[in-house]
């Protein structure tokens, strides 16, 4: 059976980081950040955007579900909606998939220290500070999935914890 992890979460809790360590405990793990499928400059949200940004996603992960090398798919994106994961699920073609989400979380202060380091590292602008921290609370809210809460934790940590999760999941379904 093959399966789907999901993972959301505000920027700078932790998702691209402890996805990539996921793909590397799961075997034959694919992973798709959802940010490569709307990676345009200038960035701009409009309709068809967002429109479009939701085709690429649907598009890759239903090529990970149909591939046979594939047996884990992890996906991860900001999601700050329960409507924009159940969207994208109602168009990819599950049939035998498993699928396990999981909601990253993090207090402000933890999220503005990582981005910090981002920032400094040249790889975000200012004003992600600001607007993460603004998209916080939309996590508290009932996502349909498990949340974890991440401060003080690496991203090996975080992905054991998922990668355990799955795998304990997978065996009470065997």
């Amino acid at each position: 059976m093959k399966r789907l992890i999901m993972i959301n979460g505000a920027m700078g809790v932790g998702k691209s980081a402890a996805s990539r360590q996921v793909q590397r405990l799961l075997p034959a793990c694919a992973l798709l950040d959802g940010d490569w499928c709307w990676n345009v400059h200038p960035f701009s949200v409009t309709e068809e955007s967002k429109r479009r940004v939701i085709d690429h996603i649907v598009t890759v992960l239903s090529g990970y579900l149909g591939c046979a090398d594939v047996e884990n798919i992890v996906f991860c994106w900001v999601m700050q909606r329960r409507e924009i994961a159940e969207s994208i699920l109602a168009r990819l073609p599950l049939g035998n998939a498993a699928v396990a989400r999981f909601t990253l979380t993090a207090s402000p202060e933890t999220v503005a220290a990582r981005l910090r380091g981002d920032i400094a590292a040249g790889l975000r602008d200012e004003d992600v500070i600001a607007r993460s921290i603004a998209y916080l609370p939309f996590y508290a809210q009932d996502m349909g999935s498990v949340k974890l809460a991440t401060d003080g934790m690496s991203a090996e940590e975080t992905a054991r914890e998922i990668a355990r999760i799955v795998q304990r999941e997978e065996n009470h379904e065997a």
